[in-house]
């Protein structure tokens, strides 16, 4: 038998309720596996003892018959997510310490569907980076290596998440996706990523970056366990108000393996100038193996995408100004002391966040304020719905969407550290969802020439996700990923 932490959820819960293995066990499988790759610097805290804990809980239930959708399975939970009574950080200074009294609706419903905790991965600072990089807690190192043998980034915000999934020390992870944080780590470390619609997963209890921007999913080794786990993940809450009451569908079911007749669009837009043409490559792969399944392709036309990244990067700076506004070192996490209020927060605030924060604060603060917020915040939120209404037309002549995910493959640690605008570039093909709301997928599709992954980014409409999950397992299954790193 496969080791206990090289199988999928789908074969962990299978296995579980069949009694070939206890909960107790996956759990010391992966603990040890955590052990023995602390060098990937993925988690800001472990949490064995919680996880054996619920694994205990786990067996006690498969023992009287019962079992949730991820009994017993273990999962790495993105520090961004409140965890009650352990410490949530945000990859920040400031946060270093603090223990939420509550518990993250996304969490509370994984445990509720029988998942343990492994710990709390690591990130960039309040999810703002495409490189896991700014997290004060130190860099993620991807488990991929180039040939040569150089650490590479494993993409940001959860790149924590991402090199846990794929080096095999979770069998799946939380992550948040505000710009492409969840899909294009997914891309740089060969895992499945999803974004679901904004709305489908509740945002109460996730530390906030960019509220109408900021989405949790899954990240896992394949799209089924991406199924499983959103299952889980998804749901109502009134407790957030941005949460859309629908009924969630079952995810694993919607994978029928049959996309005969299905019209996927090819935007003309994302042909940008520049792109290496190993991605190019794959996205025609991609595309002809789509057009072997029995799916139609059509060229379509996103006008205002080359707006995306600069509209992104005046609203989520700007909503991010407001929300970390409330860290001021007197009510929780750090406080430098002063000689008057104002030097309290001064001095807390500077150094409680790191270089990329301050940047896109004063980014914020700056297209919020006066003079400046017509021209520039208000302008950016006409281009969103813009944008928005680019895939409205599109959705006319398709049913989903094929581009690749990331316009290149992982670079090396520090190698786009001194230039903001080529890091911000990353997330040229994924941003545009997250303005429209639109759910997002990455499938792992090929390498690279230096033997690094590289992903395809599905593209569906407003919560219709079972055809991302439908249509991504075709596309996985033609692609056939069997690589691991280190392998």
């Amino acid at each position: 038998m496969s080791a206990l932490n090289d199988l999928t959820i789908a074969q962990l819960r299978d296995g579980l309720k069949a009694r070939k293995f206890s909960a107790r066990e996956v759990a010391d499988a992966y603990l040890a596996a955590m052990a023995k790759q602390r060098g990937l610097n993925a988690f800001i805290l472990e949490t064995p003892d919680v996880a054996l804990a619920q694994a205990a809980a786990s067996d006690a239930k498969l023992a009287r018959g019962e079992a949730g959708s991820l009994e017993g399975v273990p999962l790495g939970i993105k520090d961004l997510f409140c965890t009650k009574d352990v410490q949530t950080t945000a990859g920040s200074h400031i946060l270093e310490g603090f223990k939420p009294p509550y518990e993250s609706t996304v969490s509370q419903n994984l445990f509720d569907a029988g998942a343990a905790m492994l710990g709390k991965l690591n990130l960039d600072e309040f999810a703002m980076g495409s490189a896991n990089i700014t997290s004060y807690f130190g860099p993620v190192k991807n488990p991929w290596k180039r040939k040569d043998g150089k650490d590479h980034v494993p993409g940001g915000s959860s790149g924590g998440s991402a090199a846990s999934v794929a080096a095999h020390i979770v069998a799946g992870a939380t992550g948040t996706d505000t710009g492409g944080s969840i899909r294009q780590p997914a891309s740089f470390t060969g895992i499945v990523g999803i974004k679901p619609t904004y709305g489908r997963c509740s945002r109460w209890g996730i530390v906030a970056f960019a509220s109408s921007l900021d989405q949790a999913g899954p990240m896992t080794r394949d799209v089924r366990d991406a199924a499983i786990m959103l299952g889980a993940m998804a749901g109502h809450d009134p407790k957030d108000s941005t949460s859309v009451p629908l009924p969630v569908p079952n995810y694993e079911a919607a994978m029928t393996g049959d996309i005969r007749g299905l019209r996927f669009g090819i935007p003309k837009e994302y042909r940008v100038d520049g792109m290496p043409a190993e991605i190019e490559k794959l996205w025609q792969q991609g595309i002809d193996w789509m057009k072997a399944a029995g799916a139609e392709p059509v060229e379509i036309s996103l006008p205002h995408t080359k707006y995306a990244l600069p509209t992104y990067y005046i609203i989520a700076p700007a909503e991010a100004s407001s929300n970390l506004a409330r860290y001021d070192g007197v009510r929780y996490g750090l406080r430098v002391p002063g000689n008057t209020l104002d030097e309290m927060y001064e001095n807390t605030r500077a150094a409680g966040f790191g270089a990329e924060v301050r940047r896109r604060i004063l980014i914020g603060t700056y297209v919020l304020s006066a003079g400046y917020y017509d021209a520039y915040y208000l302008k950016a939120q006409k281009v969103r719905t813009l944008i928005f209404q680019d895939f409205q037309e599109a959705w006319k002549k398709c049913d989903v969407i094929l581009t690749p995910t990331a316009p290149s493959a992982a670079f090396g640690i520090g190698d786009k550290a001194d230039d903001p605008i080529a890091m911000y570039l990353n997330d040229v093909f994924t941003v545009p969802v997250n303005l429209a709301g639109l759910p997002g997928m990455s499938v792992p599709a090929g390498l690279s020439g230096e033997g690094l992954p590289l992903g395809l980014q599905l593209i569906g409409k407003p919560f219709d996700e079972p055809t991302l999950f439908r249509v991504g397992g075709v596309l996985e299954t033609a692609a056939n990923f069997k690589a691991r790193p280190g392998a």
